[in-house]
């Protein structure tokens, strides 16, 4: 897949992330919980006082206020190892799921502040089985249209992104599986942990203005 592809995903991601406040109502519906805000993501992005390279930062920072808490990163973190995590001790899962929380929070936001170009996002429908959930969307860019599916789950109320599914049931988790697994065939847990912190230590040097 190229990258764009990947961004435009992401891009869809981001927009539909709903706020702490909206994730704890009990009464929200997984595609209210997604469809809800996002209007507010769309305002930042299209707002002129972010468009100088100064301002990408706080707007960055602003996103992913919006965006983190929709999104369990504890689950993702979890599948994106598999079966490795039973080797990963309590303080290695606890470091991995934060350090790999920022590192997807920095590759996808900055890559969305470059190439969001006012894409529009139907919603077509939820599957719900019992604390587990399935929504269906497309992503509509003039000619382009890509189906994605998000994966939630209900944690205390809230409805969660666990995966994302793309045309022919791609997942963006699996994508990450595939990597780290191969990576722990030769290396150790804590390994893996540091070199995917190197990644992250040098996302924050290029991005911070």
């Amino acid at each position: 897949m190229t990258t764009r592809f990947w961004v435009l995903l992401l891009l869809l991601a981001f927009l539909l992330c709903g706020s702490p406040l909206q994730a704890s109502t009990e009464n929200i519906r997984p595609l209210e919980t997604l469809q809800g805000p996002i209007n507010r993501i769309i305002q930042l992005l299209n707002d002129p006082a972010y468009t100088g390279p100064e301002k990408r930062a706080l707007q960055r920072d602003k996103i992913w206020e919006i965006a983190r808490p929709v999104f369990d990163f504890d689950e993702i973190s979890r599948r994106a190892v598999g079966k490795s995590w039973e080797n990963f001790s309590a303080e290695e899962k606890s470091r991995f799921t934060a350090i790999f929380t920022e590192f997807l929070g920095n590759t996808y936001i900055d890559k969305l502040q470059g190439v969001y170009h006012n894409e529009k996002i139907a919603f077509d429908k939820e599957l719900v089985k019992g604390n587990k959930a399935l929504v269906r969307t497309r992503l509509q860019r003039e000619t382009l249209e890509i189906p994605i599916d998000y994966r939630m789950q209900q944690i205390d109320g809230a409805w969660k992104i666990y995966d994302i599914l793309v045309e022919n049931g791609v997942s963006i988790v699996k994508n990450y599986y595939v990597q780290f697994n191969s990576m722990l065939q030769n290396s150790s847990p804590n390994q893996l942990i540091e070199k995917l912190e190197r990644k992250l230590n040098k996302q924050d040097t290029k991005l911070t203005p």
